[in-house]
């Protein structure tokens, strides 16, 4: 049995097949490819932010690297037979206050996963000048030995004295 249909429903069946075909491939080729496309531009945004990031590490992972060769260079320079105890001791002779020290405590720790260990001297200088000190201070800092004041503790003796009591953490690295 076969249904005979007017030229107007024809038409009609034609118009809705092809708005169903249109429709389709609008569903199966034109979205897929426009959400592809915002994928890919999201993921290409991401991946230049994440480039732009390397970028930035890549310089600061360069000036460590760096400064680590100034460093190693600096203590390749130092003598070999360099103790940050007898430093210490050589300057506060130089600065005049060898007299003026309480106690000198000597310690030092591996660094691990490295040839290089940390030396520490912990001192206390008893009734110093803030003169004094300060001079003590910058011949330590100004050094070539590659030491430096860790920690520094000052307490002022009394409300007339100008001298101060100083409790100093020297350290440096050594091979």
């Amino acid at each position: 049995m076969a249904i005979r249909l007017n030229r107007r429903e024809k038409r009609l069946i034609y118009l809705i097949s092809g708005l169903i075909f249109f429709f389709l491939f609008i569903e199966t080729g034109v979205f897929p490819f426009i959400d592809n496309h915002k994928r890919l531009s999201r993921t290409l945004q991401v991946k230049s932010q994440t480039l732009q990031e390397m970028k930035i590490l890549k310089a600061q992972y360069d000036a460590l690297n760096n400064q680590a060769g100034v460093s190693k260079a600096r203590l390749a320079r130092r003598e070999k037979s360099f103790t940050l105890f007898a430093f210490l001791d050589k300057l506060v002779g130089e600065a005049g206050i060898k007299n003026k020290i309480t106690y000198m405590k000597p310690s030092s720790s591996a660094i691990k996963n490295s040839p290089y260990k940390i030396s520490i001297v912990e001192m206390k200088l008893q009734a110093v000048t803030l003169v004094e000190l300060t001079n003590y201070l910058y011949r330590i800092e100004t050094s070539e030995n590659f030491v430096s004041v860790k920690r520094i503790s000052i307490s002022k003796l009394g409300q007339q004295d100008t001298s101060v009591n100083a409790v100093l953490q020297v350290e440096t690295m050594e091979i």
